[in-house]
């Protein structure tokens, strides 16, 4: 009988990483297995304690000025407004810069292309 005992295969109990082992998955000889947890959470700063040292940045939420004021046209031929929205070198400055909103970023952009057409605005500066 004890020969029987020994000669049986294990049925998902032992050292078997199989589907019926009840062991967890490790990730090597150190366990553990995975990313390590952090507390602080993500990379814009979480709600956890901080263990001291420098104080997080806060950066203001910018909000769109198209919607502040209620515009609903941006009006190609304000070429001076226009130009807060573009780059020295003539690149329209993008929303995450800027702080306008999608529909407007694109009303914004048509206005300037106009402007550039009929010459109110350069397409690019002198270099």
């Amino acid at each position: 009988m004890a020969d029987q005992q020994g000669s049986q295969a294990p049925s998902g109990g032992g050292q078997g990483g199989g589907y019926g082992s009840s062991r967890p998955h490790s990730s090597g000889p150190g366990g553990g297995g995975g990313r390590p947890s952090r507390d602080g959470g993500g990379p814009g700063g979480g709600a956890g304690p901080r263990k001291g040292g420098k104080r997080q940045f806060f950066r203001k939420r910018k909000v769109c000025r198209f919607c502040v004021d209620k515009i609903d046209y941006i009006d190609y031929k304000k070429a001076d407004m226009l130009n807060a929205f573009v780059q020295d070198r003539g690149k329209i400055l993008p929303r995450r810069m800027t702080g306008t909103c999608s529909r407007h970023q694109r009303w914004l952009c048509e206005a300037i292309k106009r402007s550039r057409n009929i010459a109110l605005m350069s397409f690019a500066s002198e270099l």
